[in-house]
């Protein structure tokens, strides 16, 4: 039988497959009855509602005018033959009809062509998703259906409520215990032991559909191991719970994997509760909290079509739900931006359309995060260059090829669209927007930076000694030249003694030997023991004035130990204060390769102290650092202190992660004498940019960055 053209339709019209059957499906939610075509080869179900099953009914009669005369006289349904060809053309796309002779061979052989794909296209459909089945366990379910039976009773219910209740009240009062379990968790130990469990609780899972579908008498072909983006998901065929005909019994099959995951929890986290410390209760902790995270986060939304999703599709009685509220989605955007008027894409209550489109909406958003977030885990998860094109196909597979596919609706429409009203009102704020993207209006560069002052002198003891004069206390105003304290060494003492000695013997034995014949030849070597004896005794001097040091200019004396007396033995290097002068300022900062261009000497910038009640200080650019930093020397700059700056510590190091350039400015105004260093907000009012030119320069900076090139 020859195949049809778009508008034609064949005469007598092909017979039906064989393979086919039909069944009585779920009463719709007008009260019109539906059944359900069953393609046993492919294992596929097509739905059908009141008039193709009539068409269906009288498709024996071969020809589309006496069957839509047929469905019209015996039915109260008004069908013409284009009802009949739409029918037609359904199961011809659906593969459902018989196609023979050389026209059915030649339209088969076409669509077999249609579905190769080069090598690059099959294994980017393979990367983004295949699935790999392992056992066909319909035999083994139906012969240990009385295994599992009493999970399936009242008893077994009322049993696991009473096990989460008791758990769940037995982690509040061991709260602390499960807290730190958890952080243990967050090792390659602990993740090993996740990827266990979860393969446990997944294959349970799976295990809950096969076994609920069985008992409602359905056939289970295969179960396996489904790859997205190659990361496993287990998956069961359970496709004939469709011809189950009462809700309550397909929701049933579509809740049992939740179900078994949640008692699995329950049983897992009392067993955590009551078991000792040991291996049996880690694996009982994992097992509880691997399961109620996939569970609530994972299994239970609608957003991704796990089970979440076919259970609200089969509670709201909408198959292809996603589909469906998608294309209301569409239509409602394109309404609001176009003003078409066009009719939606199916009829609903003014509620339930509502409903549909913000559920699409928010499917959308959802999708964009995952989908990003898979693509950046791809990225990490391969070498750099691969792991950039993967993450790439991934934004593109994703997230740009939907927006494209209705870009190329809208070209379809552009006659349309171009004549209405509020298409020239979203045209007009189009460009405003871009416009406003495009302006150079953003003067200000954001970073964070550190106050201090321009002289710093530290009081450091130089060695071990015991304190005759104390610092003055903390808040002191000082003068050049004012003794800051007095520290008294013996050993510093007794070494200068030594240096002394051996200072004057080797100039008397230089001397001498300029007199003695004999000692002559070993002059030289005498002079220069002498000059190193005196260049020692002088480094020894110069550390016992070190022992009374002097401020070298006028300032405030800070951050002296309170409990530091006259008498008090210290330790070498102990920190005793810090001179600073509260006259003239500085704050030093960090801008990224991307904003160094913008930054020029002589910019004027804010610095906005982290400290409540401090007041903002006027800045201005008095120095530009060309040169990345290698080592960033204030740490408190540092993100693993709270600063701003991400950074990786290396001994005693602390390295940027990101080529980030020093600028220094120069403060008119008088530090505060409570502190000599603040930590806070630098606004630096350099060159204007675009929000465009950002985020190109963003984009592309991260890109070559990341890619190593």
């Amino acid at each position: 039988m020859a195949a049809a053209a778009p508008n034609e339709l064949p005469d007598p019209l092909p017979p039906l497959r064989q393979e086919l059957s039909l069944h009585e499906g779920p009463v719709a939610e007008n009260g019109a009855p539906t059944w359900m075509l069953q393609d046993a080869v492919r294992h596929l179900f097509f739905r059908l509602e009141w008039l193709p099953f009539e068409i269906l009914a009288r498709w024996h009669l071969g020809n589309a005018a006496a069957i839509a005369a047929s469905v019209t006289a015996e039915t109260t349904l008004n069908t013409s033959a284009d009802d009949v060809a739409a029918v037609f053309r359904f199961l011809q796309e659906s593969e459902l009809l018989e196609l023979n002779g050389q026209a059915g061979t030649t339209w088969y052989a076409e669509k077999v062509k249609q579905r190769q794909t080069g090598p690059w296209k099959w294994l980017l459909h393979h990367y983004l998703f295949f699935r790999l089945p392992l056992v066909r366990p319909d035999r083994w379910l139906e012969s240990t259906q009385a295994w599992v039976a009493p999970l399936y009773t009242r008893q077994f219910l009322g049993a696991t409520l009473i096990a989460m209740l008791v758990g769940l009240i037995e982690v509040a009062r061991q709260w602390e215990g499960f807290v730190a379990t958890l952080v243990d968790t967050f090792s390659l130990q602990g993740a090993i032991g996740v990827g266990l469990a979860m393969i446990v609780a997944k294959t349970l899972h799976e295990l809950g559909h096969a076994f609920t579908a069985k008992r409602m008498g359905c056939r289970v072909p295969v179960m396996g191991v489904a790859f997205l983006v190659l990361w496993p998901l287990a998956y069961t065929d359970v496709n004939d719970a469709w011809k189950l005909q009462q809700r309550n019994q397909r929701l049933a099959v579509g809740a049992a994997g939740i179900a078994v995951e949640l008692a699995l929890a329950a049983w897992a986290t009392l067993a955590w509760a009551l078991l000792p410390d040991g291996v049996l209760r880690g694996i009982t902790f994992l097992l509880a909290t691997t399961t109620w995270i996939a569970t609530l986060a994972i299994n239970s939304s609608p957003f991704l079509r796990f089970d979440g999703y076919f259970l609200l599709s089969d509670a709201l009685g909408m198959p292809n739900l996603h589909a469906r509220s998608f294309a209301l989605a569409r239509w409602r955007l394109r309404e609001l931006l176009f003003g078409l008027g066009e009719d939606p894409p199916e009829y609903f209550t003014p509620t339930r359309r509502r409903g549909l489109i913000l559920f699409a909406w928010a499917v959308w958003i959802y999708r964009l995060v995952v989908f990003l977030g898979i693509a950046v885990l791809v990225y990490h998860m391969f070498a750099k260059a691969l792991g950039l094109i993967l993450g790439t196909v991934e934004v593109l597979w994703f997230i740009l090829l939907p927006i494209w596919s209705e870009i190329k609706v809208l070209r379809q429409k552009w006659t349309q669209i171009k004549t209405t009203q509020r298409s020239r009102r979203t045209g007009m704020v189009a460009v405003a927007l871009l416009v406003l993207a495009a302006i150079p209006w953003s003067f200000q560069i954001h970073t964070q930076g550190i106050l201090k002052s321009a002289q710093v002198f530290p009081l450091i003891v130089p060695a071990a000694g015991e304190l005759v004069q104390a610092p003055p206390p903390s808040g002191t105003l000082v003068r050049a030249g004012q003794t800051l304290m007095e520290v008294v060494s013996p050993d510093l003492e007794t070494r200068v003694g030594v240096s002394r000695a051996r200072s004057s013997a080797a100039a008397w034995a230089a001397q001498a030997a300029a007199l003695d014949a004999e000692l002559q030849p070993r002059l030289l070597v005498l002079r220069h023991q002498s000059e190193a004896a005196t260049t020692a005794l002088e480094a020894d001097l110069r550390e016992v004035e070190r022992l009374v040091p002097a401020a070298p200019f006028d300032g405030v004396l800070l951050d002296t130990p309170p409990e530091v007396r006259a008498g008090d033995w210290v330790a070498r290097h102990e920190r005793l204060g810090v001179l600073i002068d509260p006259t003239h300022l500085r704050v030093e900062a960090y801008v990224d390769e991307g904003t160094l261009n913008r930054v020029a000497v002589g910019n004027h910038a804010l610095f906005l102290p982290e400290t409540s009640g401090s007041e903002a200080l006027w800045l201005k650019v008095e120095h530009i650092d060309h040169d990345a930093t290698r080592i960033l020397t204030d740490g408190l700059l540092a993100s693993s202190r709270g600063g701003h700056i991400p950074v990786r510590e290396k001994g005693n190091q602390i390295v940027p992660d990101r080529a980030i350039y020093r600028v220094a400015f120069s403060v008119n105004e008088t530090l505060p004498q409570q502190t000599f260093s603040a930590r806070g907000k630098v606004v630096i009012y350099g060159s204007p940019t675009t929000l465009m030119g950002e985020f190109l320069r963003s984009a592309i900076g991260t890109m070559v960055r990341e890619s190593g090139f």
